[in-house]
């Protein structure tokens, strides 16, 4: 599968969704692995890292961006969708407002004369 240079309008929508933390704050709570299972490096104290708001897996942030890019919308271990079911109705609204205003500057700029 290709990757776009850019990320997709849902990528995007999909990060700003999901919280950013370093690792240690994480481990305060005692529930953290002790690696990534995409990387299957250790955690360090410090790393960034995105906890998914549904499951609760924890992963490197660029870890999961990575996995984002390639249009996956589900948790790459346990396939939980990464936008909560209270959160849909309002995450569809946003993409859809997105999405339009991306169709309409590809439009403006194919204008003729301009």
């Amino acid at each position: 599968m290709q990757v776009s240079e850019y990320p997709s309008v849902l990528t995007v929508l999909i990060r700003e969704i999901l919280p950013v933390m370093k690792f240690g704050e994480v481990v305060c709570s005692g529930d953290a692995p002790e690696s990534c299972v995409v990387c299957l490096y250790d955690f360090e104290v410090g790393e960034e890292i995105r906890r998914l708001t549904n499951c609760k897996n924890i992963f490197h942030r660029s870890c999961l961006d990575r996995w984002m890019d390639h249009d996956q919308k589900t948790c790459p271990l346990c396939r939980t969708p990464f936008v909560p079911d209270e959160m849909q109705d309002e995450f569809n609204q946003r993409l859809w407002v997105a999405s339009g205003i991306t169709d309409f500057y590809s439009e403006y700029g194919t204008v003729s004369g301009l």
